[in-house]
């Protein structure tokens, strides 16, 4: 046999062995796969619960609490592909009653309950196995027909699920029991909404069922809270960050719902609470009045100086347009947004980020850094200090990096949040108001979100957050997803006074008086009264 003939024929040998072995590993993967979704499912007692502990696979891998018709809680616990979902089938009332006349059964629980969670989650381990192996086997017996091949079959399931065990256990984070994240559905109530014409004839059918929705929620989410995490003491401040109602009113439904539950000191909006800024629209501002905390507020580019002077008309309401103030303890500056975006006699992008990022640097030579105390003699008596610094734009946030140790914003109606390189965090709230009428241009209707800061009431430094979302008009669903702050202690870094040119040189950082100048803000005054063009 010439040599290229053996060539060929070591080539189909060797293609052919590769295809076998392919062809057993994805028959193990899909026999395993099938043999934890049938029969990996345990039922356990949990102190007073009867709960149905069960895997399954899935790409990401998570653990769930399902506590249905209420709705779930998700911990990002590992990474391997698997989910652990703890469904609470029943609570037994004895038992529960028992619980809260006796302390010492009270104190136990934990330990219990714990214990009961090991004990469960080792007979579910054992039964997925089980289960695994006995699926690739019998996978692997109905394809190939051979009892070797399931065999092999057999063994891949093991080793698969071996695999995906000790991915899981080796990314297990605990972490993530202190960050869990609430979704929540409204079930045994008939769609509310259907039709556009639905949305107009049954719109305040909607806010009110919405209201009771986040009330119920908020209070799950509340009794959640008594996991071995992040719980504010009675000293704890709490600020509900909301930004760009414009003019809708579920906005409101939600901010009094949030209020109540989750018992807010103070509320903090990033602007844009008007549309278009004219005076038919200041009745909506009426609602500040009525929810009886101080209202902490910032122009947006939305709002004009008749929408400021409305908000200031009313009760619990303080205006912040380059001026600080304390309020429960909190010592925040607000920065009011230069451009009035409604009129169309100017040119909104006139000066472009540009004249954003003047603002944001003029006002960032006023505020004193954080952990830098002003000393006596210091020459810049008009400084200020501040524990937050609200805005409307985050480019003039960015700018008051290194000068406090938190920016809140809003205007971009997406919710995110990052810790800039000086350690300040920047945090910009999506749209309270779910954008509006725009919130409905597109296939899903825009959420509604909102924030409840927690802050340390010896520091003044944020402690934790809880980030809502509520669904949009027409939808009825809402997730609350805690975070903690790593490091509420760091230090906060100024930024560097001297930064290169474009040209290598070095250039120094203007003037304070310059900077305002170049911004067209005040800078040894008090507060600007937001009629620069007479667009606030």
């Amino acid at each position: 046999m010439e040599i290229s003939e053996w060539k060929g024929t070591a080539r189909r040998l060797l293609g052919g062995r590769v295809a076998a072995v392919f062809a057993v590993v994805a028959v193990a993967v899909a026999g395993a796969w099938l043999g934890i979704v049938l029969g990996a499912s345990v039922q356990t007692s949990m102190g007073p619960a009867d709960v149905q502990m069960s895997f399954q696979p899935t790409w990401r891998g998570e653990s769930v609490i399902d506590v249905r018709p209420l709705g779930t809680l998700r911990f990002a616990s590992h990474r391997g592909p698997i989910r652990l979902t703890l469904n609470i089938q029943a609570v037994h009332p004895d038992i529960a009653q028992e619980i809260l006349n006796n302390p010492q059964w009270a104190d136990r629980l934990p330990e219990t309950i714990e214990g009961d969670l090991i004990d469960g989650l080792r007979s579910l381990a054992l039964r997925a196995l089980i289960f695994a192996v006995a699926g690739g086997f019998l996978t692997g017996l109905v394809v190939f027909r051979r009892l070797s091949r399931a065999a092999w079959t057999g063994v891949g399931a093991l080793v698969v699920a071996a695999a995906v065990a000790g991915v899981s256990v080796l990314t297990f984070n605990p972490r993530s029991v202190s960050e869990p994240r609430y979704t929540g559905l409204l079930t045994g109530v008939p769609s509310l909404i259907g039709s556009a014409e639905s949305i107009v004839t049954r719109f305040d059918e909607y806010r009110g069922q919405l209201a009771k929705l986040v009330t119920n929620v908020s209070q799950l989410y509340e009794a959640g809270s008594t996991l071995p995490i992040y719980n504010p003491d009675p000293g704890t401040i709490r600020v509900l960050h909301v930004s760009d109602l414009h003019i809708n009113p579920v906005g409101w439904n939600v901010i009094r719902s949030l209020k109540e539950q989750f018992k807010i000191d103070m509320i903090v909006d990033t602007g844009d609470i008007s549309d278009h800024g004219t005076r038919a629209e200041n009745t909506y501002v009426a609602e500040i009045g009525k929810l009886g905390v101080p209202y902490v507020y910032v122009r947006g580019n939305h709002d004009s100086a008749v929408t400021q002077r409305a908000v200031a008309k009313q009760k619990n309401a303080i205006v912040l347009d380059g001026a600080a103030k304390t309020v429960k303890g909190l010592r925040i500056y607000g920065i009011g947004d230069p451009r009035f975006t409604p009129d169309k006699s100017l040119d909104p992008a006139a000066g472009g980020d540009d004249e954003l990022v003047n603002l944001g640097r003029a006002h960032a030579v006023r505020l004193t850094p954080p952990d830098r105390p002003r000393p006596v003699a210091d020459p810049a008596p008009e400084k200020v200090p501040a524990d937050l610094v609200a805005v409307h734009d985050p480019t003039v946030g960015r700018e008051l990096s290194g000068s406090t140790a938190l920016v809140l914003a809003g205007h971009v109606h997406r919710r995110s949040t990052e810790v800039l390189p000086t350690g300040t965090r920047l945090m910009i709230q999506g749209s309270t108001g779910g954008a509006g009428l725009r919130g409905l241009e597109h296939e899903e209707p825009t959420p509604l979100e909102a924030s409840v800061l927690y802050f340390s009431k010896d520091t003044h430094r944020l402690q934790a957050w809880d980030d809502i979302t509520v669904g949009g008009l027409g939808e009825q669903w809402i997730q609350c997803q805690r975070h903690i702050e790593p490091e509420p202690g760091r230090t906060i870094l100024p930024e560097p006074k001297n930064v290169p040119s474009p040209t290598g040189t070095i250039s120094g950082t203007p003037s304070p008086i310059a900077l305002a100048s170049r911004a067209n803000v005040p800078y040894a005054s008090e507060v600007s009264d937001g009629r620069r063009n007479g667009t606030g």
